[in-house]
């Protein structure tokens, strides 16, 4: 039997009304994927592809990552980034959950327009958490916010405990940070211990001010008071797929 891991990037979906606008109070744009796993055979049935495939066993595989880029809806810089002031960076910020509802890890991750960054479940969000205790299941939330006043800024230190302040500024239509996600994970072939990469768009949604705040008042206290536990490794240049080595 091996155990897998769970990653479950969500908050509840919101309908919108006509306009863009959100109700109920949920205006702030987030991101939202799911995948599951189980405890199980690998010699099982092929599960179907899509959000709910398994990853695979916990070890030796890489169980999953985040690939993300912003699309530039906030401008790009004229001449490129190595000429000018920067325009339309985002900071994507990241906050993971334990199954009992803890926040074990956050972070953030800069991305400047039509860039690639990424996040490995194992290496980045679970390598350094609060506890040290490393859950087999996570619920992730992505929160994009602009970098600096336009996304002028070149540094998101922090700003998954200050998103939503006026240096950080969150999202409120539909489809206007510019950020786009995938997941990616393992699933099983029927080739005995051959595994092909399945990766799955993320939703978007709105989540609302409330969640926000909560979101990042926990961040804050792990910045000030977890002695450098619970902050996760930044995103790195480029995108992953899960391995096998």
């Amino acid at each position: 039997m091996n155990n897998q891991l769970l990653l479950v990037l969500t908050t509840v979906a919101i309908a919108l009304p006509a306009f863009g606008q959100a109700g109920g109070g949920a205006t702030i744009e987030a991101e939202t994927n799911a995948f599951s796993g189980q405890e199980g055979d690998l010699g099982g049935p092929v599960p179907p592809p899509g959000p709910l495939g398994p990853l695979g066993p916990l070890t030796p595989l890489r169980k999953g990552s985040i690939n993300m880029t912003n699309s530039g809806a906030n401008g790009a810089s004229l001449s490129g980034p190595g000429f000018g002031p920067a325009v339309g960076n985002l900071c994507v910020n990241a906050y993971t959950f334990s199954p009992d509802e803890q926040l074990v890890s956050c972070c953030s991750c800069l991305i400047t327009p039509n860039g690639l960054a990424s996040l490995s479940i194992d290496d980045d969000l679970l390598s350094n958490t609060l506890t040290g205790i490393i859950p087999n299941s996570v619920t992730v939330t992505l929160i994009p916010t602009l970098a600096g006043v336009g996304g002028s800024g070149t540094s998101c230190t922090n700003s998954a405990a200050l998103a939503g302040t006026a240096n950080f500024p969150v999202f409120r239509r539909p489809e206007e940070s510019g950020l786009h996600a995938w997941g990616t994970k393992l699933i099983k072939t029927p080739v005995a211990n051959n595994f092909a990469v399945s990766e799955t768009p993320f939703l978007r949604h709105y989540t609302s001010d409330a969640t926000l705040a909560s979101l990042t008042n926990r961040c804050t206290n792990i910045i000030g008071n977890g002695s450098s536990f619970g902050i996760c490794r930044s995103c790195r240049t480029g995108g992953l797929t899960p391995s096998t080595k």
